[in-house]
């Protein structure tokens, strides 16, 4: 067993084990164990789950952003003080300040990128579950021979889950038997999945930055990822399985919809959605209160002590000795 296979080893087991238990919840209920929308519910389950366990991770990854997109103005003049300036210590400063930066705002370029990678085994046990039981391969727990068989053989409104669109076309294109079904439920949900991505990308660009940020170096990157990342799905949906393509979509759906919340409810100081939180809690009534109960300097109630009994002359004398 190679090293990667041994670390999602016990990560497998248990989306192993919450997809089965799924399956047999929905089956307990009455639905038919075969039917592919028995297996697509229970990937919905599983996906709920699995994205419901990451959301610290995820809250702890936007924060770390946040932290990163409100120093960007910051370095961007660190950068431009030496730009064109090649020489060593001209770029042995450059690195010393940016530091000292990091620093004193408690940043690090590096924190944001650690919840997501800690998130990819996961990703990857997902995928690698759903792949193998779509090929009749039996898990490394409680998914069995036969549940790999019964996923692998479902078909969800006549469309097989272990189809993939790219092998239909290429059925098509050869002049052999085809499935139009698999075709036209894959285009749909490759459709969704770009769309459900390019909406994402478009609340944090559009809503979720301060004017400083958008004149920042990261601003041109987010836009590129926001036309990026749904062609990514775009050409790669096409060559997943539609069991793989259900998980895809679902956990896009939670995604798109968690950043929505977040946006709405702690939303990056003076972008547009935070100008429109404070909108809504003016009107409200409210705005006051919240500043004061999330600013960054907490505000203690002075504690309220016994009254001072007053002291004759001669104890107080005593007590100054």
């Amino acid at each position: 067993m190679d090293i990667i296979s041994l670390i999602l080893w016990p990560i497998k087991w248990v989306i192993e084990l919450i997809l089965v238990a799924f399956h047999s919840l929905w089956t307990f209920i009455g639905m038919d164990p075969n039917a592919g929308a028995t297996w697509v519910l229970s990937i919905v389950g599983l996906v709920i789950v699995v994205r419901a366990a990451l959301i610290p991770i995820f809250v702890r990854q936007i924060k770390s952003q946040r932290r990163m997109l409100e120093v960007a103005p910051q370095l961007k003049k660190i950068q431009d003080k030496y730009k064109g300036k090649k020489d060593q210590y001209s770029r042995e400063a450059m690195s010393r300040e940016t530091m000292e930066l990091y620093k004193k705002t408690g940043t690090n370029p590096l924190s944001s990128c650690l919840p997501l990678l800690l998130q990819m085994p996961i990703f990857f046990g997902l995928f690698s579950v759903l792949n193998d039981a779509q090929h009749d391969k039996a898990g490394v727990g409680v998914f069995t021979q036969d549940l790999a068989n019964s996923f692998a053989n479902a078909e969800f409104l006549g469309a097989p889950l272990k189809s993939t669109f790219i092998g239909e076309w290429n059925l098509m294109v050869a002049g052999m038997p085809f499935s139009l079904n698999v075709m036209l439920i894959a285009l749909a949900m490759i459709i969704l999945m770009t769309a459900s991505q390019f909406i994402t990308q478009l609340q944090i660009v559009s809503k979720n930055m301060s004017p400083e940020t958008k004149a920042s170096p990261m601003f041109r990157q987010q836009r590129i990822l926001l036309y990026l990342l749904p062609l990514v799905f775009a050409f790669s949906g096409v060559a997943f399985p539609l069991g793989v393509m259900f998980y895809w979509l679902v956990s896009n759906f939670w995604t798109m919809g968690q950043q929505f919340v977040v946006i709405r409810n702690m939303p990056t100081p003076g972008s547009d959605a935070a100008k429109a939180r404070e909108a809504r809690l003016a009107k409200k009534g409210k705005l006051v209160v919240e500043e004061k109960a999330e600013g960054a300097i907490a505000v203690e109630e002075p504690k309220k002590t016994q009254r001072q009994q007053p002291m004759g002359k001669s104890r107080a004398k005593k007590q100054g000795k």
